[in-house]
């Protein structure tokens, strides 16, 4: 199935490289990096810079910026761990490599564009950085490279897997297709038992299936919360003093909510504050004029000469994290709506209150976690999240109780970093043997 797959990707590539090539040499956003992807210039670009070090080589690669986020705390600790080891990092998005360059490359050998999964581009790829470990995180199966890492006998880990319900049912449905490809992985490290056992359900081997837990409970210093690295007010153009409230990763409709119960508190907290990060930073402009339609004071966090304004739009990559620290109380996004949720750990870690919608199917066990421990809250609609918010906002001691809740459930959590470096370890020895 996989060499069909191949086959047939390749024979497409050639048939539409009329077509596709002048779109690519048009669109500026696309020439240099899909040339990259494919390869074009490899030996030049991929030069791995001479520091003395020795094997292994690890590669490690991620799809975009909420998989580069994830991996960030097991990059660090691989160069705590293996300082003589070569570490290369690629990414697939745009997104993804600019936040690679700024917080991964520091800790690395080499940041790179991913490969397209086009067979003589993998090829070239494994040949010239080979590569004695290839690590995936969380997502990103494709199988024609796993296929040539696989037969290379390189091995391969998946380390903060999931699985969410969605994904399953497309799974089961094409598990001809996708059981050949998740049997190429040597370990698959899932963040929850639910997870591994969804994996297994689909015929995975239970003995290559292993439950490490999130990587993200290992983001912030373990300790205390304002170990966290943060941003500062001024920087994001919001006024000094105030609580604030910050809804992280946003989708459309649910910004009009947020902003409807933010009027209506300021009725009676008239010094808090606002800032919405839409999951889509290209829906920035968008969110703030519904921020003007309701007369709101709003301003963009990337303007350089920026007015402080109670209502802040993140605009920006990478910087979602370190705002948590100046939170009062945080609300995930993509959980008012149907799109599964996004991951509460980064607020709770850092000593934050933490509200979400009923949708956070794709993290439910660490979101029921964080509910029955006290450090989170669920809504489900305007009025509800207007009468938490004001109880949380109107007692500070509530606010304490629920933040340190959050927080103790994150610390129980921490090692995560510390379990995936012992499986590395592992399958670097059988690699030498």
């Amino acid at each position: 199935m996989i060499f069909l797959y191949s086959l047939t990707s390749s024979l497409l590539l050639l048939l539409l490289a009329p077509f596709l090539l002048p779109l690519v040499a048009w669109k500026k956003k696309y020439r240099l990096r899909t040339l990259h992807r494919l390869g074009v210039g490899l030996n030049h670009r991929l030069q791995i810079p001479d520091t003395g070090r020795q094997q292994p080589v690890i590669w490690l690669h991620a799809l975009s910026v909420g998989e580069v986020t994830s991996a960030l705390p097991l990059v660090r600790g691989l160069r705590r761990h293996l300082p003589t080891a070569t570490l290369l990092f690629s990414a697939s998005t745009k997104s993804g490599m600019q936040v690679a360059e700024e917080l991964v490359s520091p800790h690395v050998d080499l940041v790179f564009d991913g490969p397209l999964d086009i067979y003589w581009t993998i090829r070239s790829y494994i040949r010239l950085l080979q590569p004695g470990l290839f690590i995936l995180v969380e997502t990103d199966f494709w199988p024609g490279w796993l296929s040539q890492l696989h037969r290379r006998k390189i091995p391969l880990l998946l380390v903060n897997g999931r699985i969410s319900a969605r994904s399953l049912e497309r799974y089961r449905k094409f598990g001809f297709f996708f059981r050949p490809m998740f049997r190429c992985f040597d370990i698959l490290a899932m963040q929850t038992r639910r997870d591994a056992e969804r994996l297994t359900g689909l015929g995975i081997p239970g003995q290559r299936v292993m439950t490490l837990g999130n990587l993200k409970y290992d983001t912030c210093p373990p300790g205390r919360a304002d170990r966290c690295p943060a941003m500062d007010r001024q920087t994001l153009h919001l006024p000094a003093g105030g609580p604030l409230w910050i809804c992280g990763s946003t989708h459309p409709g649910e910004e009009e909510i947020i902003l409807a119960v933010f009027t209506e508190l300021r009725s009676w907290i008239p010094d808090l504050r606002l800032l919405i990060a839409p999951r889509d930073i290209a829906r920035a402009e968008e969110v703030a004029d519904l921020a003007r339609r309701l007369r709101l004071p709003v301003c963009r966090r990337s303007e350089e000469n920026g007015q402080e304004a109670p209502v802040v739009i993140l605009d920006t990559i990478g910087e979602l994290n370190g705002c948590y620290p100046l939170a009062t109380v945080a609300f995930v996004g993509g959980s008012l709506v149907a799109e599964g949720g996004h991951n509460p750990i980064e607020p709770a870690a850092c000593g934050v209150p933490v509200l979400f919608g009923p949708h956070m199917e794709d993290f439910a066990e660490i979101a029921a976690d964080l509910v029955d421990c006290g450090g989170a809250r669920t809504v489900t609609d305007r009025d509800s999240m207007i009468g938490l918010l004001a109880g949380i906002f109107a007692n500070p001691e509530r606010r304490r109780t629920m933040g340190r809740a959050g927080l103790a459930q994150v610390e129980k959590n921490r090692g995560v970093v510390n379990r995936h470096l012992a499986v590395i370890d592992d399958l670097l020895q059988q690699r030498a043997s």
